[in-house]
């Protein structure tokens, strides 16, 4: 597989942009830190009852009313604090990446192409999407929830391919988890493991597209 960074064939003429922790902050601790003021106990619940894993099913297509009844029924005693990851969705972001931002306006004024490929609920796209203008510069936006497949499943990126009638060598692809960057690098994608929001646009311009 390749490495991380490594690079296609020439340059990509597109860019693909992730949407939670690249052009967003999303973290449930943003919440539940508030529910739970023990850090222990917070801890405890993230990673034994309300996990990512249990989320990842509404990302998968599941409505937050079935998830949140289903793992309910298996901790009954911690039901209201499950409804609040619905109830309180919002609480869980703290704003846009301010360099993400920035670099998305300065690809647009560019004329580069931006689409986006998200693992996400269709029910909380709507509402993440109305926090920036920013997303009106995303010409294709693929919702994992709306397709029944989360990255880093290829299917998913094919079907971003055929959506932007692009191949992987002319996509950059940004995403802040390593193992979906992976999966596009290892289909021959251009890629950008986001772990640092400074260095964006220096990667960017790397690529050429700024």
């Amino acid at each position: 597989m390749p490495p991380i960074e490594a690079r296609p064939e020439g340059r990509p003429v597109a860019v693909l942009f992730d949407v939670g922790n690249v052009i967003v902050r999303w973290d449930p601790r943003t919440l539940y830190s508030k529910i739970f003021p023990d850090p222990a106990e917070c801890d405890w619940f993230l990673a034994e009852v309300a996990t990512i894993a249990w989320h990842a099913e509404t990302d998968r297509g599941l409505s937050f009313a079935e998830n949140i009844a289903l793992l309910s029924a298996r901790h009954p005693k911690h039901a209201t604090h499950i409804s609040a990851w619905w109830d309180r969705w919002d609480e869980m972001f703290s704003g846009v990446i301010s360099e993400t931002e920035a670099a998305m306006h300065a690809l647009a004024a560019r004329g580069v192409p931006m689409h986006g490929l998200t693992n996400m609920s269709v029910e909380a796209w709507p509402g993440v999407r109305a926090m920036s203008t920013v997303f009106t510069h995303l010409q294709t936006v693929v919702v994992s929830g709306a397709e029944g497949l989360i990255k880093p499943d290829p299917a998913i990126y094919a079907l971003t391919c055929e959506r932007t009638g692009l191949a992987p060598h002319q996509i950059l692809f940004i995403d802040d988890s390593a193992a979906n960057i992976d999966a596009a690098a290892a289909m021959g994608f251009h890629v950008h493991h986001f772990t640092n929001p400074a260095a964006l646009r220096p990667v960017l311009e790397a690529h050429g597209l700024l």
